[in-house]
């Protein structure tokens, strides 16, 4: 039986603005199991940045229960949701979020020097493990102005690898690349998925969302559709293309 990673249920989210009170999220219920890569989409207003800094524990819920990884979130202290954003969730953001004077190695060893507990030859063997995974073992000491955009994302997604998370969470990770460097994003995390990483990936493009074997669509703060992808890697084919069209 597959381990739950994500369990959510009953879960609303509501914010208060002047005498109104607006319903973020209205008592949605889902799980994510072990080794998923499930994206989540949704228009502006649907609640899909709400239960992004919920499952990113960024935010709390005003009802229902979320568990990750076994460990119920609610009334956990600002530290203990700090421990579980360092340890438990690998985060990946449009915009990089990398130090721009520091090379690869040193953004990617960032998350580790929280935790007192690894040395600091351990915390430069994982970065290293970490860049050659997504293909930057030979960039280790490029800065992100030496880097393309694509890299730039390797090294981000190396980041979120190098504490070895129980889950992936990617908000709009392919939003400022161009198509092609996009898909092969999108294929790197088919690849980290395929070693049995747990990948949530936030998206509003149905092409990207095609990379992954499930898609959530929010709408109006309800979950409307959730259903396994039968055409997994049609974008992919699409990068094909672009390459033969390249040559």
């Amino acid at each position: 039986m597959l381990q739950k990673i994500i369990k959510i249920e009953n879960l609303k989210r509501e914010f208060k603005m002047g005498d109104e009170v607006v319903h973020a999220l209205k008592g949605i219920s889902f799980g994510i199991d072990s080794g998923e890569f499930v994206t989540v989409m949704g228009s502006s207003g649907s609640g899909k940045s709400t239960l992004l800094n919920i499952l990113g524990c960024l935010d709390q819920p005003t009802s229902g229960s979320y568990e990750i990884d076994g460990l119920a979130v609610k009334n956990l202290s600002k530290n203990e949701l700090a421990n579980i954003r360092n340890q438990k969730i690998g985060f990946i953001f449009q915009a990089y979020n990398l130090l721009p004077r520091t090379s690869a190695i040193e953004n990617v060893e960032l998350p580790l020097l929280y935790n007192s507990k690894i040395t600091a030859i351990e915390r430069r063997e994982r970065a290293i493990l970490a860049l050659e995974k997504v293909g930057l073992g030979e960039r280790l000491y490029h800065t992100p102005s030496q880097l393309s955009g694509g890299q730039q994302q390797r090294v981000a997604i190396a980041r979120s690898l190098v504490n070895d998370p129980v889950m992936i969470l990617a908000d709009e990770a392919t939003g400022n690349l161009d198509t092609r460097t996009s898909y092969e994003i999108m294929s790197l995390f088919q690849e980290l998925n395929a070693q049995g990483i747990t990948i949530t990936f936030v998206t509003h493009e149905p092409d990207i969302a095609t990379f992954s074997s499930r898609t959530l669509v929010l709408k109006d703060g309800n979950i409307i559709k959730d259903e396994k992808n039968i055409k997994i890697g049609k974008a992919a084919l699409e990068l094909a293309k672009l390459s033969i069209d390249d040559n």
